[in-house]
């Protein structure tokens, strides 16, 4: 069920990602990957209706995510608790000015570079708190979240599940973050985007996706299908938020703060979230043979390379820094390979990529065999342009 885009295909469908000639790709959070059919016939449906104009005050959205979360979490969550918006990372900013305290915004490191941006636009300070590199676990460290909360911060950006360490938290470990945001009065932002991308166990013990909003209703959710389901260009997020008069302050923020989301992305999104679940399944599936391919040619080809556990996503945060090259990303490009470099998610850390591993088995070898290329020759290559 799930088609390989053919090169040609890929480049002309994501013009980003394959931007450079003659490099494979797999930096940016695309996937080389078809649309899910119910999708593509209700755009198409859409755009021949003439349906491009500006989007409806009320919308099937929230109804359809509604459902989703009850089939695949078991969260009841209400429908009109969605409250739409254009994308993630605008949602984040917007609910940042409308809904939290001014004063600093804890973000948990390495991070979506985007994270850091929105704080930053609206004038707030960043506190990371940076997960070790040489730690096994992944968790967000309660301790330092409660120390920035008692120096002040009120406000905490969640990834969950966590790009780019690909963590899906537990319910304790989301469960004591909330019991902090209680203790201090503090908001937490989630950014739920890859929620849908929870992959099959690793070992014994099965990492379950816990919406963060069913424990801290005073929370702010901010997702989109976008990422699932491969469609950034439809231009649909939305954030969900429990609490009436919240909802309320983001539905009277002004045209400059919220502009607007697309009417396709809401055909798009509603879809998605109700229709598409037979095409996620071979999705999840498809991405967890390739996270095995993936383990399977570092264990050939890079041995001292380190894997985090890839729990979910599609995107893998690989330890590099045993061959001694300090931006592998850069040297790989040099081989035909574009990589996410580390220090984008974490500025200082040396050694570090993001690999997007939706791609064809093929692709996914040729990736590997430029890093390796690359790492062999200590990083010396000139980088393409």
């Amino acid at each position: 069920m799930i088609r390989d885009l053919t090169d040609a295909e890929a480049r002309a469908a994501l013009p980003l990602k394959w931007e450079l000639p003659d490099v494979v790709p797999a930096w940016v959070a695309e996937m080389d990957y078809a649309q899910a059919e119910p999708i593509t016939e209700a755009l198409v449906d859409a755009v021949r209706r003439g349906a491009l104009g500006y989007p409806p005050h009320g919308d099937d959205l929230g109804a359809a995510f509604s459902g989703f979360a009850a089939r695949h979490w078991g969260w009841d969550v209400p429908a009109e608790a969605s409250v739409a918006t254009g994308g993630v990372v605008s949602g984040i900013r917007l609910a940042l000015e409308v809904l939290c305290p001014p004063g600093p915004v804890v973000v948990p490191m390495p991070c979506y570079p985007p994270f850091r941006h929105a704080v930053e636009v609206t004038g707030r300070e960043v506190v990371p708190i940076e997960l070790d590199p040489e730690s096994d676990d992944a968790s967000l460290d309660l301790c330092a979240v409660s120390r920035a909360f008692a120096r002040g911060a009120r406000t905490l950006l969640l990834c969950n599940p966590h790009n780019p360490l690909g963590h899906v938290p537990s319910r304790a470990e989301l469960a004591g973050l909330a019991a902090l945001a209680r203790e201090y009065d503090a908001r937490v932002i989630t950014d739920e985007i890859h929620a849908p991308l929870v992959l099959a166990p690793l070992g014994a013990e099965e990492r379950t996706f816990t919406p963060y909003l069913s424990l801290d209703d005073r929370a702010v959710l901010v997702t989109s299908p976008s990422k699932a389901f491969n469609m950034p260009a439809t231009h649909g997020a939305q954030l969900v938020v429990l609490d009436p008069a919240d909802r309320a302050r983001l539905a009277a923020a002004p045209i400059p703060a919220q502009n607007t989301w697309s009417s396709l992305g809401i055909v798009a999104g509603t879809v998605a979230w109700r229709d598409c679940d037979d095409w996620l399944a071979a999705l999840v599936e498809r991405l967890t043979q390739q996270r095995t391919l993936l383990a399977e040619l570092l264990a050939d080809r890079l041995p001292k390379a380190r894997m985090r556990p890839l729990e979910a996503t599609y995107l893998a945060w690989l330890d590099l820094r045993a061959y001694g090259v300090d931006d592998p990303a850069e040297a790989a490009l040099a081989h035909g390979v574009r990589l996410a470099p580390g220090q984008d998610y974490q500025p200082g850390l040396t050694g570090h990529v993001r690999l997007n591993l939706a791609t064809s088995p093929e692709r996914l070898e040729r990736v590997v065999e430029g890093l390796r290329a690359a790492l062999d020759d200590g990083g010396q290559g000139t980088p393409r342009g």
